[in-house]
């Protein structure tokens, strides 16, 4: 039987090995009723296009230039389109999967946050495409919470995933 894990269900997982979710930096702030706010490590822009084909071996990622906080610990983002890496690290096991959305406060300053499936047992540090729509731009502070896992149990263990992606950014 399928359903998204709840509050508690969240919690359970937490305390498993490994955790659904490492390196969050405030528990009490980050979970939330129905699924798992993850946070801010990195922004870039993209410096070259990307490519895709059939095959991955033809896939080809933009090249990216990584940007500063300044000494306020914020960034300022014009509009446009940035590739966002997370401080967490999720462990999810073959028999959960997540979607991300993005928080209601993004939305209300004019942006959004893109993501792909998160397949079950995919492990790794995620990256997100945050697109800034708002024609005054964004400020965003270091860790601030940007999008809200929302985890699927699933009826049944899958074979998990076995990308090019898995333990990225760890």
């Amino acid at each position: 039987m399928n359903f998204i894990l709840t509050h508690k269900d969240i919690l359970a997982r937490l305390a498993s090995c490994p955790p659904l979710v490492e390196g969050y930096l405030n528990l009490e702030l980050q979970m939330q009723n129905n699924g798992f706010d993850i946070t801010l490590r990195t922004a870039a822009t993209f410096t070259s296009p990307g490519q895709l084909a059939l095959d991955n071996n033809e896939r080809t990622l933009p090249h990216l230039l990584e940007l500063e906080f300044g000494e306020d610990e914020l960034l300022t983002l014009p509009p446009g389109q940035y590739r966002i890496v997370y401080n967490e690290i999720v462990h999810l096991p073959k028999d959960v999967i997540a979607f991300g959305f993005p928080r209601s406060s993004l939305l209300r300053c004019g942006a959004d946050m893109r993501t792909a499936v998160w397949d079950a047992g995919y492990s790794g540090r995620s990256e997100s495409l945050l697109v800034v729509h708002n024609p005054h731009g964004l400020r965003l502070k270091r860790q601030a919470r940007l999008l809200q896992l929302v985890f699927l149990q699933l009826g049944e263990e899958s074979d998990g995933y076995h990308g090019a992606y898995q333990n990225e950014n760890t």
